[in-house]
């Protein structure tokens, strides 16, 4: 499955072009490798993925065509979670 779509289903990034513009300006990364948009994730894959001050990483569990919201969060793992400080306070 490709990458935006995966972030979309899920529900991680509610719309796909936001995930695609994400995934696009290498803010998402695959198994610690930079990942477009286009990128296929399978079973077992790692994301870290930025969203301004917070770094997010997750496992993928399971990937499914289409989810209810329930579904959505037996689709993956978090197995990290962190936020950087803004120092310009």
């Amino acid at each position: 499955m490709r990458l935006d779509k995966f972030l979309k289903v899920s529900r991680i990034i509610k719309r796909r072009t936001v995930a695609k513009e994400i995934s696009d300006q290498g803010r998402i990364l695959i198994n610690g490798n930079a990942a477009k948009s286009s990128s296929n994730v399978k079973v077992a894959d790692e994301l870290t993925i930025k969203f301004g001050n917070k770094t997010e990483v997750v496992k993928i569990m399971k990937i499914i065509e289409t989810t209810k919201k329930d579904e959505a969060e037996q689709m993956y793992e978090i197995l990290d979670e962190s936020y950087e400080e803004d120092f310009r306070k």
